[in-house]
């Protein structure tokens, strides 16, 4: 029999070990196991001569320090709680390690956007993660936690791939009772736009409702001076959200590693957990879409 599991990067910051609470709370009622993960990065061969097996004496303590945190998770909610360490690039270890245990989600702190010209282009390690990840991947920025994912935001855009995250709004849904609220916006005058959205709208809430799950659903006229992500993160206040569903790209950049602009910008701004879904490669590219 399969395990459900959940891998959780944990660094000891606050962020990260909000990102366990959610994780067990999730893994409570989805009944999986919480793997939690330290990543040491690697140290530079001279320093690795002044040092007795540093890496050695490292590995221990924090191994000893993720045990005392499994212990204490495993006994507060009452699920299965194990721990790894692992040496190298925080990312690349994150990715490889839950393929390798065959996870089936990540959930993971994030300290907001990253700062300067530098770590824009380059990403935090959450946002590497995310792009990387073939699986989904639940970003933390806030240091809080729920029981209750009562109400599910799901935008929705002209993209093939934005129906991909459906099954997985779904599947969260059925878990808490909650209430999936799918969101369209589109500018004033463009009626094309507008009818292909209505569209998408009337399908996918007539495909949620007939799995037996809450739903609602509403186009809105957006501005151009208006970000989309701020609109989604606008949007989400209006109900006291609990989680984001997201695709992590424009079709155009679906045989890329790369973040659309708006998923980016609601992963490293939004106040709420986000579920960031990489979308399937396609063989045959379409249009451009703004990807939600």
């Amino acid at each position: 029999m399969l395990t459900n599991k959940i891998l959780v990067p944990v660094g000891f910051s606050e962020q990260s070990l909000a990102a366990l609470k959610q994780a067990c709370l999730i893994a409570k009622i989805k009944k999986s196991e919480v793997i939690i993960l330290s990543v040491i990065e690697e140290q530079s061969k001279i320093s690795g001569l002044l040092i007795d097996n540093p890496f050695e004496e490292i590995r221990n303590k924090v191994k000893d320090k993720l045990d005392e945190i499994s212990v204490m998770h495993s006994s507060k909610f009452s699920v299965k709680v194990d721990s790894m360490v692992a040496s190298g690039k925080i990312y690349e270890q994150i990715v490889e390690v839950s393929s390798m245990i065959n996870a089936n989600l990540i959930v993971m702190g994030t300290n907001g956007s990253p700062r300067g010209v530098i770590k824009k282009f380059i990403g935090s390690n959450a946002e590497r993660v995310v792009r990387l990840s073939n699986i989904p991947v639940i970003t933390i920025k806030e240091n809080t936690s729920t029981e209750n994912f009562d109400n599910i935001i799901l935008p929705l855009d002209l993209g093939k791939e934005t129906k991909e995250k459906v099954t997985f709004a779904i599947e969260y849904a059925r878990y808490w009772n909650s209430t999936i609220r799918i969101v369209s916006v589109f500018l004033k005058d463009n009626i094309n736009e507008k009818n292909i959205l209505i569209k998408n709208l009337n399908q996918v809430s007539n495909f949620i409702s007939n799995a037996g799950i809450k739903c609602t659903s509403e186009l809105i006229e957006g501005e151009k001076k208006q970000s989309l992500g701020d609109f989604v993160i606008n949007y989400e206040k209006n109900f006291d959200s609990d989680l984001i569903i997201i695709m992590t790209k424009k079709e155009e950049l679906a045989l890329s590693n790369n973040l659309s602009v708006t998923a980016r910008y609601i992963i490293h701004n939004s106040k709420i957990p986000v579920m960031s879904i990489k979308p399937k490669p396609r063989k045959f590219i379409t249009s451009p879409t703004t990807a939600f």
